[in-house]
């Protein structure tokens, strides 16, 4: 825990995703207003009555963004669980069991790598007969399991002819319980990286989805607003407070799962590491005493 409070890119990622998480859950309770309310101050500028201005239909942009964070947000999330838990089970079924198991399942991870992800997220979100958050997030976690599943695999075709993994063999463990207690530990960076990318890539879709218009636009999502926003020129029209927020809501997200994810990698490879400028210092001065 130490090492974690330690990097400045995993205590910055933390803060940003911090301040959302609690925005999304308790956002709503300080705001108040209704996301969908509609009144006669139309793109109406920010004010003292509206923090964020409103919007077209005099809807009031600081909610809209408060309460859309627990829409884009919620299917990165659940996207990211269903598609880490996939990579999973296909990574370390295929890379410990191995032999035709192993090659039927690399077979459909090739295929899901070699489909261009977001063509495939367009035409599959076409056909839902239901675009709700839960259709969502299944479609985007289909679209992008693969390349965790690529990697665990890699890495549980390396440890399984370790030491410690051949030891419990032979003291006769099941297959499960040395594939998740001896294995799977030993991956949690990998897994928890692979999550916070994914985590990113769906509210990516989300809000690419949204913006073309193939998501359920009568909830109100960041995408969703971007989407109102183009469609009634706000950018013609100066109206910066409707668009910009939201876009800098997600910008900021990955700016967080990025400090996140790059903190994790520096902690788990220590040729990644970076030396403080303190420390580099003193260990200057420790060769030249020497």
């Amino acid at each position: 825990m130490r090492g974690i409070l330690r990097s400045p890119k995993i205590v910055a990622g933390l803060l940003i995703l911090a301040f959302f998480v609690v925005l999304a859950l308790f956002g709503p309770l300080l705001v108040g207003a209704d996301p969908t309310k509609t009144n006669s101050v139309g793109l109406a500028g920010p004010s003292a009555a509206h923090w964020l201005g409103t919007t077209q239909s005099g809807q009031d942009v600081l909610a809209q963004v408060v309460y859309g964070a627990r829409i884009s947000m919620g299917v990165g999330v659940l996207s990211a669980v269903i598609a880490t838990a996939l990579s999973i089970v296909v990574g370390l079924v295929g890379g410990y069991v191995g032999g035709v198991v192993d090659e039927v399942l690399s077979l459909i991870t090739n295929i899901f790598l070699v489909l261009p992800a977001l063509p495939l997220v367009i035409v599959l979100a076409g056909y839902l007969p239901s675009r709700g958050v839960m259709s969502v997030a299944a479609v985007i976690a289909v679209t992008g399991w693969a390349w965790g599943a690529r990697v665990l695999r890699a890495q549980t075709l390396t440890l399984r002819g370790r030491d410690y993994v051949q030891a419990a063999k032979a003291g006769g463990e099941r297959p499960w319980r040395i594939v998740f207690a001896e294995i799977l530990p030993v991956e949690f960076p990998v897994i928890a990286t692979s999550f916070l990318a994914t985590v990113l890539a769906a509210i990516l879709a989300e809000a690419g989805l949204s913006f073309l218009g193939l998501a359920n636009l009568s909830t109100v999502s960041w995408g969703t607003m971007l989407y109102f926003a183009q469609n009634n020129q706000a950018l013609l029209v100066g109206a910066w407070w409707w668009f910009i927020p939201p876009g800098l809501c997600i910008a900021l997200i990955g700016a967080g799962l990025g400090l996140l994810n790059f903190g994790i990698d520096e902690i788990a490879n220590p040729r990644l590491r970076t030396v403080l400028p303190k420390r580099a210092r003193r260990a200057r001065r420790a060769e030249v005493v020497s």
